[in-house]
């Protein structure tokens, strides 16, 4: 009795077997062209960097073997550590305000006015317009002479600045230029204030919670999970920041908007370090997953998750 159980078992195992294999091979299969993708244009490049940064090469000639080289230079020489401190300064001062005002701006077109759906396209029409031509179109505003930035402030008797000329206006410049881009993170507001129960808010009304506290005792901690996300988002794009600084200055003036990738490109394809910019890449790749790590250790502190 008990071989003849067995014997039934074996083929229904092989069944399961074989239906768990049809199941592994239609998922790799659904998702083949994600994993050539990812292996060939992301891990492949990232190893040979791994590889590239222990060697100087020019691009033309063989690699040589440098050891520690590039990494000893990636961390003491003043033009790497100038490009680190621009990306640094631009993205302390630029994350928490575009933070705020993208948040300010979900909390107002989630309110009953008229043409609500009008302003929330307005506001991210700029995400779907190419890094190229918002570059130039900021480079005209920015002019000296003809942008339209020191005519309004004319309007107030502010005499006209020299925004992309001036060392110290220069990073301001692009801060107030990254303001243009906060409508990705607007809109992820805007999907968490929907999902706000409403039942909340009429309850802490009835207790007699006007609309500040209702908002920092309810609608905040509610959507510290969409907070915390885009802060992450926002800080990693920081960092990236490249097309901008290579369009409207170049790095200019005085090495003012030398930011960290741009200086990556330049040692890789205009001085053909090709080592030394690979040793950069991982440099400004470990920074940017230190401040992720400390990100998500820190927002134990802070993150509301009602599960």
């Amino acid at each position: 009795m008990a071989a003849i159980t067995q014997a039934q078992a074996k083929p229904q195992t092989r069944r399961i077997g074989r239906a768990r294999l049809r199941d592994w091979l239609d998922g790799y299969l659904l998702t083949s062209p994600f994993i050539i993708g990812f292996l060939v244009f992301t891990a492949f490049p990232m190893l040979y960097a791994i590889w590239l940064s222990f060697h100087k090469w020019n691009l033309i000639g063989a690699p040589t073997f440098v050891g520690l080289d590039n990494y000893l230079k990636a961390l003491t020489h003043p033009t790497a550590q100038l490009s680190l401190y621009n990306s640094a300064f631009y993205t302390v001062f630029a994350v928490p305000i575009q933070l705020v005002i993208s948040f300010t701006l979900a909390l107002a077109l989630t309110q009953a006015i008229r043409f609500r759906d009008l302003y929330r396209a307005g506001f991210y029409l700029p995400i779907i317009v190419p890094l190229v031509a918002s570059a130039v179109v900021w480079q005209r505003v920015f002019h000296p002479e003809f942008g339209i930035l020191n005519e309004a402030l004319g309007w107030f008797g502010i005499p006209p600045a020299k925004w992309l000329f001036d060392p110290a206006l220069a990073k301001p410049a692009f801060i107030l230029m990254s303001f243009w881009m906060i409508g990705r993170q607007m809109v992820i507001f805007i999907a968490g204030l929907g999902n706000i129960p409403q039942s909340l808010l009429e309850a802490a009304s009835i207790d007699g919670a006007g609309p500040v506290r209702r908002l920092f005792s309810i609608v905040l901690p509610l959507m510290t999970p969409l907070i915390f996300y885009n802060c992450v988002i926002a800080v990693i794009n920081s960092f990236q920041i490249f097309v901008p600084a290579l369009i409207m200055t170049d790095g200019g003036p005085q090495n003012a908007t030398l930011f960290a990738v741009l200086n990556i490109y330049r040692e890789g394809f205009q001085f053909f370090n090709m080592g030394y910019a690979a040793a950069l890449s991982w440099e400004l790749f470990i920074i940017v997953i230190g401040f992720t790590i400390a990100q998500f250790r820190l927002s134990q502190r802070w993150v509301y998750y009602s599960d």
